[in-house]
């Protein structure tokens, strides 16, 4: 009875959220198929065009419209973003692989490195770029922002693979042990492959965390700026349908990256179940 009862509201729920949550998209990509070179942000559309998307690529004749200077910003963002997510969800196994014994003053270091996702990202770039300042340090965004986007994606893979360790089943590692395999061969050959799903899970979240990081980065990058900085750059001075264009085709790298990520897990799902058969059968 109560269950039919909250039926209709969890239902009413659930369809507000996902409507909030993917109206601005589809208010981008209404707003980005307006017509060129000189229309601005209307409602409804006139003449739908895809010149802003051919604006983005420089396939259009020039305009007072700048383009956007995303070029060299995204390539610094991607590769800002898979630097910090290897060194993060490295950090973030090799963490949880330590929490699986219990040790002096555990908790205590469980709480310092949850503190990395629960401070302030204001107060943590502006508190790395007065250190570094003090020290001497030149800001860069390979170097400062770096640090900054590390202390904040590793709490997030730690956590994640926290919860795999804390459902793995030890007994195949202490069978891979009772047979002589040394304990770097049995992570490797045993443990990784059974905890592979896990780790796709902290590098999804470590790399999109560090892809659209703006107020760690905004203090710690220096004079060049990363992507969500030259948006942030732009989108200050006028509002232009190129922006709305970059955001649906960012949008859509986003969705991209979630349905490489779905297949990936899918295929080492599979394969777990493949070798637990496999191991039944024997």
């Amino acid at each position: 009875m109560i269950r039919s009862a909250l039926r209709w509201p969890l239902a009413a729920f659930t369809g507000l959220f996902l409507f909030f949550l993917y109206a601005p998209f589809g208010v981008l990509g209404i707003l980005s198929f307006q017509s060129g070179p000189e229309g601005g942000p209307q409602f409804p559309i006139i003449h739908w065009s895809t010149y802003w998307y051919r604006h983005l690529f420089g396939l259009t004749p020039p305009s007072r419209v700048a383009p956007l200077p995303i070029g060299d910003a995204l390539v610094r963002s991607l590769t800002l973003a898979f630097l910090t997510m290897v060194t993060a969800t490295v950090l973030g196994v090799i963490s949880a692989q330590a929490f699986r014994e219990k040790f002096r003053f555990s908790g205590v270091v469980f709480y310092l490195i949850v503190l990395g996702m629960i401070v302030p990202g204001v107060l943590v770039g502006l508190g790395t770029a007065l250190l570094a300042n003090h020290l001497g340090v030149a800001r860069h965004w390979w170097s400062t922002s770096f640090v900054t986007h590390v202390v904040y994606t590793f709490p997030f893979a730690f956590l994640v693979m926290l919860a795999i360790f804390n459902r793995f089943d030890r007994s195949v590692e202490e069978a891979s042990w009772s047979l002589g395999v040394s304990p770097f061969r049995t992570f490797n050959k045993v443990t990784l492959p059974l905890i592979f799903p896990g780790v796709l899970s902290a590098m999804l979240f470590a790399f999109t965390l560090s892809y659209d990081e703006f107020p760690r980065t905004l203090f710690t990058a220096g004079g060049a700026q990363t992507l969500p900085l030259a948006i942030y750059g732009t989108f200050s001075i006028e509002i232009h349908p190129n922006i709305f264009a970059f955001g649906v085709l960012t949008t859509l790298f986003s969705f991209a990256l979630l349905a490489v990520y779905g297949l990936l897990m899918a295929l080492s799902v599979r394969r777990a179940r493949r070798v637990a058969i496999q191991e039944d059968v024997r």
